[in-house]
């Protein structure tokens, strides 16, 4: 995964509540296995119509609305059953932050455990970047060491992340990466293992 310390980008709007996971990727599509290639089934239901056609009237089909890194959406965002597929879409999409004023427990900590970051806000300062975000160009910077949020015009924000998930975005780290750094030691007690046997 790919880490960042600051990350400069367009906000979207997505101003819909208790989005589900099964709307964020359906479950025809969880038929594979890799965490690729989910990001052209990403809301799917939404972006399309029933012909296949892009749909006009869908925030992310939007001209305006393309190439964004940063989603913002209303609250209890990611709700529904577990499954980690959504926040996969969602990053092979192209996001690595969501705004919300809440998101559902599991889905959060999927987000944190595939390089998403998942930003909690008071629901009026999310009112207010969502109608900034409904006009183009809307751009904010996200600084995730100083855990703070600005957009050049006068607004600031500041988040919370728990110490061992910033480390682990800032760096790029999965928790199988995290092991692997303990490789050597790893070995050494396998060797020390076999000797006793």
């Amino acid at each position: 995964m790919d880490g960042f310390k600051t990350l400069h980008g367009k906000a979207i709007a997505l101003d819909r509540a208790n989005v589900d996971t099964d709307q964020i990727i359906p479950k025809q599509f969880l038929k594979r296995i890799e965490k690729t290639g989910f990001g052209q089934f990403l809301f799917y239901d939404w972006r399309f119509t029933k012909e296949g056609e892009p749909n006009p009237d869908f925030e992310l089909n939007r001209k305006e609305n393309q190439g964004a890194p940063i989603l913002i959406a209303n609250e209890n965002f990611g709700c529904g059953s577990s499954r980690e597929h959504a926040p996969w879409a969602l990053g092979d999409y192209g996001f690595k932050v969501i705004i919300a004023p809440s998101f559902a427990d599991i889905f959060h900590q999927n987000c944190l455990k595939n390089g998403l970051l998942p930003i909690s806000l008071p629901a009026e300062t999310v009112d207010y970047l969502l109608e900034r975000a409904k006009n183009q160009p809307y751009e904010l910077k996200v600084d995730l060491e100083n855990e703070c949020i600005e957009d050049g015009q006068g607004f600031t924000a500041k988040f919370f992340i728990n110490d061992y998930w910033k480390k682990m975005l800032i760096n790029g780290w999965d928790e199988i990466e995290i092991t692997l750094q303990l490789e050597d030691h790893i070995g050494n007690f396998e060797r020390k293992e076999i000797v006793r046997q």
